[in-house]
């Protein structure tokens, strides 16, 4: 069984967030961290690898920083690790970001592609289906469970309060919730192995069947037309009154507000 996981660098938002002129995260400047969704998709694979000895690629598209998010991969226990970078995949949304992905995925065997739900710098889970629809396989996103049967691959799908059951044959995605497990801690021997491997680093040459209309700003249908890092909020209003004049301003603006 090959099993490949898109995994993404994402920034830390502890470390505070900052922009582009254009409106686009400036990567380079912030603390990252592996995308937590991302994260519980690895570990899904890495758990077919221990049940079945599946081979576990990991691909990520960003600067090259992000081979860092690759070595953490690898040190978990993935088997190899691939990084699509390149200029002109710059400032990417979903659909470019999907496409370019899709093209890199074109390049290997896979029975399974994991994603995660969602980038914690986006929130729109679009990129998984999208890249399923790119490639034309099935997709079963929102997996809080996942088995393998024969050929096929059996999943939880979180709905509401319940879930649906579904099962779809090899090749397919799945788009996975933080919450299907609980990711493993890198290990010391795993660390010093991951940087004794080679990252393989592709850029836009090694697309396949991808447009340059496509890709990076140019190629991204969706614009940011404004960008901040805090919502600012006024001084607000600031009052000295004894107890009991204190309740009655506090209900009568409740009052005011529809929430009394």
């Amino acid at each position: 069984m090959k099993v490949v996981v898109c995994i993404k660098q994402v920034p830390d938002t502890k470390g505070g967030v900052k922009f582009k002129p254009d409106g686009t995260l400036d990567r380079a400047a912030m603390l990252t961290i592996m995308n937590p969704d991302d994260k519980a998709g690895l570990e899904a694979a890495l758990r077919l690898k221990d049940q079945y000895g599946a081979e576990v690629t990991v691909v990520t598209m960003g600067l090259p920083k992000a081979e860092e998010v690759l070595r953490e991969a690898m040190a978990m226990g993935a088997d190899k690790g691939i990084l699509v970078t390149d200029r002109v995949l710059g400032g990417a949304d979903t659909w470019a970001t999907s496409q370019t992905i899709a093209g890199a995925l074109r390049n290997l065997d896979y029975d399974l592609i994991i994603t995660g739900r969602q980038a914690i710098d986006g929130d729109t889970a679009q990129v998984g289906p999208q890249i399923s629809e790119h490639l034309g396989i099935p997709v079963i996103s929102y997996a809080q469970d996942i088995k393998i049967e024969g050929d096929s691959v059996i999943v939880q799908r979180q709905y509401d309060d319940r879930y649906h059951i579904l099962k779809a044959k090899m090749p397919c995605l799945i788009t996975a919730l933080s919450e299907l497990n609980e990711p493993r801690y890198m290990t010391p021997g795993g660390i010093f192995d991951a940087y004794q491997k080679e990252v393989t680093v592709w850029g836009r040459n090694d697309l396949k069947d991808v447009l340059d209309s496509n890709l990076g700003l140019k190629g991204s249908p969706t614009q940011i037309a404004k960008a901040s890092d805090k919502v600012r909020k006024g001084a607000g209003e600031k009052v000295a009154l004894d107890p009991t004049a204190s309740v009655e301003y506090i209900v009568g603006k409740l009052t005011e507000k529809h929430v009394l």
